[in-house]
């Protein structure tokens, strides 16, 4: 089971030179696309209950067009182990607003996470 979501990264989300998004934006995304997956696994948003790794692998820029994946590796008793990607697909070329779509994708970080489902809201069916 995953979810993919993607989205434009706005100019204003750029916080050092390069217009260089923080670590932090992704770790947020992947919060949002976790919840995403609990929601259709178990029918309840869970609490996410840390990463065990995370890898910052290649830069995020203010104009980029990003996909972050959300990926079901193992499930527990309440526990969802869940890997995390995400992935720059569109690059800015410049302030101007050119870009292209790349051939291949920049895989920009790579997480792995826990999520816990209250036991009371265990999808059962």
């Amino acid at each position: 089971m995953k979810v993919v979501h993607q989205r434009y990264v706005a100019y204003s989300d750029a916080h050092y030179a390069g217009n260089l998004v923080d670590g932090a934006y992704s770790l947020k995304l992947f919060g949002d696309a976790g919840t995403h997956l609990a929601i259709i696994g178990d029918g309840h948003e869970s609490l996410f209950a840390g990463y065990s790794s995370v890898e910052f692998l290649a830069a995020v820029r203010g104009g980029d067009v990003i996909e972050v994946e959300a990926r079901l590796a193992a499930t527990g008793n309440r526990s969802r182990t869940i890997d995390f990607e995400l992935r720059v697909i569109c690059r800015s070329l410049d302030e101007t607003g050119r870009a292209e779509v790349l051939a291949e994708p920049i895989v920009a970080t790579r997480a792995r996470g826990t999520g816990v489902v209250p036991a009371d809201h265990i999808n059962r069916s």
